[in-house]
């Protein structure tokens, strides 16, 4: 079936006589309404329209807000345009029409501006006339440099939503690849998407996350110890981080040891003493695809339930590289950064497979993770042919890197860390789990209680 080009799509919109909202749009003009009124038969689809660019004029309408362009900021608009459509036309036209509500909050390229592009949009909706209404939530970053093309993508993008919002809402990989048909080129990243409501009170909102994940939307979507879905920027802003990757399969003990003792160094004078940190557990699309080319759902949760239910935050991203993950969190932060990874990682950074693309090879990659306050902490390995424990300061580099990694470890940016119990390091996260699948009840004593 054909795509439907961003004006069929606000045509299609206009001309079912069910559908009926209201828009307001702050920031980056009025684009997404626009393509209603260009379409024919827009007095079918829009009840109103508003952009309240004066923060006094907008704080009258939609109350005080310590931050204009946050989620906050949306609900409030989502609560009041509704609460204003249904409680004027629902008298008149309740029993034939699902009245919907569509808000955005952005910051475009303005003037002289190179700051951060990015805006949050929502729509409120019935989906059967009287019903009780849904909300649909997403988070944009804004990449292309013009404003005019920002305000483009915006309003193509909003068209995008209310009409899958409609017509594609039952199927999360179809809604996830509408939002940026007719966008080519990734000019618009969407790193937050949220479904609420009784009618969506089925959807896992983190399996939303793992699906722009999973379709290129984004490079990493987030949640918290609760299972709460949010904005990477929400919760990491200014945070001091400590990152462990893995594919978590189960989570171990060993896990947490490597948790525990990376923080006391993080925390313990390193960078002169640190307030609160945040433990982030990652999983790559890389681990979670890892024998196979689809995805196990069920098997995803259970990892992230694990994690969130010993306390972590959980990052699900597609960046194999480190300096590629590293990237993505400098956006959010410019604190220190602790990376832990076991010397079996360690030795993958030398592979010249996570460069090659990179036309400073190695070395490049190298200058990208190292550029801010960032550290790796190395946590030891157990040779179980000879019994040898492998550390930072043993680990034998290539040759033709090891005056380089040498300068690494002298200069801090390398951190040994010790091993609270070598007991743990006897099996790997593999070993527990065909241990698990055997039926051998040893595998419980390498797992956490929680």
């Amino acid at each position: 079936m054909p795509q439907l080009t961003t004006y069929e799509k606000a045509l299609a919109l206009n001309l079912d006589p069910e559908i009926y909202g209201t828009f307001a749009e702050i920031g980056a003009g009025q684009e997404v309404a626009n393509w209603f009124f260009r379409a024919s038969a827009s007095a079918g689809t829009v009840a109103k329209t508003i952009s309240a660019y004066d923060m006094t004029m907008s704080d009258a309408i939609y109350g005080d807000a310590r931050r204009y362009v946050s989620r906050q900021r949306l609900s409030s608009m989502l609560d009041h345009e509704f609460g204003l459509l249904t409680e004027r036309l629902a008298p008149e036209r309740g029993d034939r029409s699902t009245f919907f509500a569509f808000c955005n909050t952005v910051r475009a390229r303005g003037y002289q501006d190179d700051g951060e592009c990015h805006g949050w949009l929502g729509i409120r909706l019935q989906l059967r006339p009287g019903g009780e209404p849904n909300d649909i939530l997403i988070h944009i970053r804004l990449l292309d440099d013009e404003n005019s093309e920002q305000m483009e993508a915006l309003g193509i993008l909003g068209v995008n939503m209310i009409h899958a919002a409609f017509h594609q809402r039952d199927s999360l990989d179809g809604f996830t690849a509408a939002l940026v048909e007719h966008l080519p080129g990734r000019r618009v990243e969407v790193d937050m998407l949220k479904f609420f409501g009784p009618d969506f009170s089925f959807i896992d909102n983190r399996l939303c996350s793992l699906q722009l994940v999973q379709s290129g939307l984004t490079d990493a979507a987030m949640f918290l110890p609760d299972g709460e879905v949010v904005q990477p920027a929400e919760v990491l802003y200014r945070r001091n981080l400590l990152l462990l990757r893995g594919s978590f399969d189960p989570v171990t003990k060993l896990h947490l040891d490597m948790l525990d003792r990376s923080r006391e160094l993080f925390v313990g004078g390193d960078h002169g003493g640190l307030d609160e940190v945040i433990d982030l557990c990652e999983i790559t699309m890389h681990n979670l695809l890892r024998g196979g080319g689809e995805i196990d759902h069920l098997d995803f949760l259970d990892r992230v339930d694990a994690l969130e239910a010993l306390g972590k935050h959980v990052l699900i991203s597609d960046c194999p590289e480190f300096y590629r993950i590293i990237g993505v969190l400098s956006r959010y932060t410019a604190e220190p950064v602790g990376v832990i990874l076991s010397i079996g990682l360690l030795n993958e950074l030398f592979k010249p497979k996570w460069s090659q693309h990179l036309e400073g090879g190695l070395l490049e990659s190298f200058g990208r993770l190292f550029k801010n306050q960032v550290r790796l902490y190395v946590y030891p390995w157990k040779n179980r042919r000879s019994g040898e424990l492998v550390t930072a300061r043993n680990f034998k580099a290539p040759e033709e890197y090891r005056h380089l990694y040498q300068y690494f470890l002298d200069g801090g940016l390398i951190m040994d860390v010790p091993c609270g119990n070598e007991a743990l390091l006897k099996f790997t996260s593999r070993d527990i789990e065909r241990m698990k699948q055997a039926g051998d009840a040893q595998w419980k004593e390498f797992v956490p209680a929680g």
